[in-house]
């Protein structure tokens, strides 16, 4: 078999050193070079071709995002980025997944070297994600009038419809864009939105503050205890598990710490099953892009329960894991194209209301 070969890119001599030590000791796979800046690395792509690579954030002479930006327009390839747990590092990883970064794992500011030990089974499981992702060519950004972000084509808004419906989305590998994809689509008056995203601690909340910029609903972090409200997006924060509760005639956003569930926490399976076991047939769920089976049974529950559920395919997937288990346990009415999920909760919102039903 042979193995996946990496190129490591960090300015750091000892990361340097520890992510090769790391990548190798697995069996499936191999540090074939290390290079100090972006400008090394260009070279050391060129010339080694590797499978993947892992990409530092910060570095000299060139910046990992301005390298990130070229090498996807010019050789796309899988990247792993690897961040500092600071704001500045989580905005920075946003924009990596932007620009198409495959994932990303988190270094401490202190401790580095036993920080990187403890996430050697994360670094290596990404990386190996990471050979099976798909990558396309980053298209030239369309300049926005203003030089701002150009804002998404307009929703007609869905009028009157039962507060009782809210839409669960989980995702992984690939899912902050995803997700962007799904959220910007939906119009103000949109159901409430509860969203588990395996994140570590420290980047939800610059990846809420993201889509809130970006979205015509509000989105933030989850807070334990708060009403969960139509045109509002609640995601899980990095660590902590979310989901949702009755009291009297309300929803509450459950916030809370717990042993890993599916190895994951957040993990889209308590989201999902708490959709399952107080939502019922008012519950849309959305299953996207993402390594692992993480929420494949609690998505078959929610259908079980009444839902009406939507998985994304093949093609538009970075990575066919969770969608792929969902529908093999038969959890999805529909498996469609990402472009396409948000028309079709929106005209599924409608019929349910005896609306019209006309794709927007």
């Amino acid at each position: 078999m042979s193995k996946t070969r990496v190129v490591v890119v960090d300015d750091s001599a000892l990361v340097r050193g520890l992510l090769a030590e790391i990548i190798n000791r697995q069996p499936d796979m191999t540090c074939i070079g290390a290079a100090a800046d972006p400008l090394v690395a260009r070279e050391m792509i060129r010339n080694l071709n590797p499978d993947v690579i892992t990409l530092d954030v910060e570095m000299p002479r060139m910046d990992g995002i301005d390298f990130l930006s070229r090498l996807m327009r010019l050789r796309p390839m899988p990247v792993v980025m690897v961040s500092t747990l600071t704001e500045r590092g989580a905005e920075v990883t946003m924009k990596a997944l932007e620009l198409g970064a495959v994932d990303f794992v988190a270094k401490p500011k202190i401790g580095v070297a036993d920080g990187l030990r403890q996430l050697g089974d994360d670094i290596t499981e990404k990386i190996r994600a990471a050979t099976k992702a798909r990558v396309h060519r980053l298209a030239p950004a369309p300049a926005a009038a203003g030089g701002g972000a150009a804002k998404p084509v307009s929703v007609s808004p869905l009028g009157r419809l039962s507060t009782e419906k809210i839409i669960f989305i989980g995702a992984s590998t690939g899912g902050t864009e995803a997700t962007r994809e799904v959220i910007t689509q939906l119009p103000p008056d949109s159901p409430a939105v509860m969203i588990t995203q395996h994140m570590p601690p420290g980047f939800t909340k610059s990846y809420a503050a993201r889509l809130n910029g970006l979205a015509r609903i509000r989105v933030a972090e989850a807070v334990d205890g708060e009403r969960v409200l139509p045109g509002h997006a609640y995601i899980a924060p990095g660590g902590l598990h979310l989901s949702v509760e009755r009291s009297g005639a309300n929803y509450i956003a459950r916030v809370r710490d717990g042993d890993p569930v599916n190895r994951h926490k957040p993990s889209v399976e308590v989201l999902f099953q708490s959709a399952a076991r107080v939502v019922g047939q008012n519950a849309l769920g959305v299953m996207l892009t993402g390594m692992g089976a993480d929420g494949a049974r609690a998505m078959r529950e929610m259908r079980d329960a009444g839902s009406w559920n939507v998985a994304q395919d093949e093609a538009t997937c970075v990575v066919f894991g969770m969608p792929r288990e969902a529908i093999a346990h038969g959890a999805a009415h529909e498996v469609l194209p990402l472009q396409r999920i948000a028309p079709a909760l929106i005209e599924r919102l409608r019929s349910t209301a005896g609306l019209a039903t006309t794709r927007v």
